[in-house]
């Protein structure tokens, strides 16, 4: 097999101009092949049964008239019905020579020599007769002579082999080129699906086989070489998160410890909430940086009471979170990410607003809406894209309570690796609403 891969064009153009031009070459040998059988001068058609079977007739009832008479008046009906037939004597036919040619097939005719009594005299001819004479024995003297051309017009001589033969030329370099074009493109279809596959997964150690023209071959050792590069920052990425971790927590941890020990009041409490802010930035920055919300497993849930919990638990530190929607909502989803990211809003509502309601119905295209609103200042239109930024903080409308501008940023992330999408809209009559539409079926990424 290796001399016949050396012999296949590298690149996707040469390929594609090879199997157009073989589908073409193919297109033209089914065409001739066509019609040398089918539309041969002139072809087996029913017009030439058809005489066949009157000189069988005829034959078969010239042997049975006991005189010449009888039999003449007959060929002369048939001659007058449109078949020019004579009965000859034997001495009077003259060998056919090879050289000769039919001006019909012989292929219809040939038949009546398996018939009872028919003889067909096919080496010989009559010299007065046309090129499209057929001899049949009537008895030791005489012979059967009918003139069987088959006069046919412009179409069955010149455009029915002409249009059937550009049919059957058009029809196939169809076909073959669809198939040309599918083998070029399968390996590039291939590299779309395993790039699709990589974005949603990119710890798969699944590597793209190398195949194709040249410059697909080319993508997929791109693509796989991108694979191992992003694998390695995946790895050092979560190593740094341990690092963080480890190396930040530790001295924090002393410093607290170190605070409490401090006599003047003031000072120690400043010293313990510098302390605490710290701590809560590593925290919620190590909360947004995670991997653990895009590898849990999916499994299906009761989304009301999934969201019901998430209100109880505001409610139990004294917020005043309310749900409203239905009692029973079957969905499947990624229950951890998805309770970060609604509790993460909902957070962001109670520091804001001392109203907040958690809705959830369908929306259009039985698609689901969790939709979280609170009744605080709201946030400018300007600045309703700029939120969603890590570590982003719209002071202006929305003053600083603790956070650190990573709640909705988390938040949306999940929302998009469920398929869906996250928008803030103006709450009535005043506030914020944020919307948060989930696919029927998320595409869990």
């Amino acid at each position: 097999m290796g001399w016949a891969q050396r012999l296949i064009p590298r690149s996707v153009a040469a390929q594609l101009m090879s199997l157009v031009a073989l589908s073409e070459l193919i297109g033209i040998m089914l065409a001739a092949v066509t019609i040398i059988y089918l539309f041969d001068s002139p072809s087996i058609t029913d017009t030439q049964k058809f005489l066949a079977g009157r000189v069988a007739e005829l034959t078969q009832l010239v042997r049975s008239i006991k005189t010449p008479a009888d039999a003449d008046e007959l060929l002369a009906a048939a001659r007058r019905g449109g078949l020019d037939v004579r009965r000859v004597a034997l001495g009077e036919l003259v060998p056919r020579t090879t050289a000769e040619t039919r001006s019909f097939s012989m292929r219809a005719f040939r038949q009546l020599a398996a018939e009872p009594g028919i003889e067909l005299m096919e080496d010989l001819r009559h010299p007065a007769g046309s090129s499209s004479q057929v001899i049949v024995r009537l008895d030791e003297g005489h012979a059967l002579m009918a003139d069987v051309a088959v006069k046919g017009g412009l179409w069955s001589t010149l455009l029915r082999p002409v249009a059937g033969g550009a049919i059957i030329l058009l029809i196939s370099m169809l076909l073959l080129s669809v198939y040309a074009v599918r083998w070029v493109i399968a390996p590039l279809a291939e590299v779309a699906r395993a790039a699709t596959s990589f974005g949603r997964s990119p710890r798969t150690s699944k590597v793209l086989r190398r195949r194709g023209p040249r410059e697909i071959a080319q993508v997929a050792d791109a693509l796989n070489d991108m694979r191992t590069r992003i694998a390695a920052l995946l790895d050092d990425r979560t190593r740094m998160l341990a690092a963080i971790s480890h190396d930040l927590r530790t001295p924090l941890t002393r410093l607290r410890l170190r605070s409490e020990r401090v006599r003047e009041d003031a000072l120690r409490t400043a010293m313990l909430g510098d302390i605490a802010k710290m701590t809560r930035m590593i925290n919620e920055t190590l909360e947004y940086l995670r991997e653990d919300a895009r590898t849990e497993a999916a499994s299906c849930i009761d989304l009301p009471s999934f969201l019901q919990t998430i209100c109880s638990d505001f409610a139990d530190t004294g917020h005043a979170v309310s749900y409203a929607g239905p009692a029973r909502l079957p969905y499947v989803c990624r229950p951890r990410a998805l309770s970060r990211a609604v509790t993460n809003v909902v957070e962001n509502a109670v520091k804001h607003g001392s109203l907040v309601a958690v809705t959830l119905r369908r929306a259009e295209a039985d698609h689901i809406e969790i939709a979280v609103a609170d009744d605080g200042p709201g946030i400018p239109p300007a600045l309703r894209d700029k939120v969603f930024k890590p570590f982003f903080k719209a002071d202006s409308a929305r003053q600083d309570s603790g956070g650190f501008g990573l709640g909705l940023s988390i938040a949306q992330d999940i929302v998009k690796r469920h398929g869906g999408s996250i928008a803030l809209k103006p709450g009535e009559p005043s506030g914020l609403l944020v919307s948060m539409l989930l696919p029927p079926t998320p595409v869990l990424a």
